[in-house]
């Protein structure tokens, strides 16, 4: 079988790969029942849920032709650094920085890996996404994430 468009192909086989690690993974945990989910439960339907759109993906490009066969340009390291290097300094910050400094940094610096960088853009996006994500986290979850610097007490 002839593969019709590239990005879909490899797009499918990374959902199909993904869905099915977090689905295979997501067995270590107790799945509970529908009327009283486990913490398996969750990442166990969201992974063959991601697997099987990712399957629909795969046979799309294997079945509908594009123009030109969809071509993979060159990869985009620049971003793809900075974004994952703004996760790392999200994960090395947050303990110490507190959520209300380290979400922001993270927005700033994942942001500027865009070509269409703007701070008042920026800004908006770290505000709405702290507090909801203190609404969320913090408020709805109760969970124990610091919200200021460890120094500030």
């Amino acid at each position: 079988m002839k593969i019709k468009s590239q990005k879909d192909f490899w797009s499918g086989l990374m959902f199909v790969a993904v869905g099915a690690g977090f689905a295979w993974g997501a067995q270590e945990y107790s799945f509970g029942s529908a009327a009283r989910p486990g913490p398996g439960y969750f990442p166990f339907g969201l992974g063959i849920l991601l697997a099987i759109l990712g399957a629909m993906v795969l046979f799309k490009s294997l079945t509908l032709a594009t123009e030109d066969g969809d071509p993979i340009g060159p990869w985009a390291f620049k971003p793809l650094t900075i974004i994952v290097g703004s996760v790392v300094v999200f994960g090395l910050a947050l303990p110490h920085l507190g959520l209300f400094i380290a979400l922001p940094l993270l927005v700033f610096i994942a942001a500027a890996a865009g070509d269409e960088f703007h701070w008042k853009d920026a800004l908006i996006n770290a505000i709405v996404l702290t507090a909801g994500s203190w609404a969320i986290f913090i408020k709805g979850l109760s969970l124990t994430i610091p919200l200021l610097p460890s120094f500030i007490g």
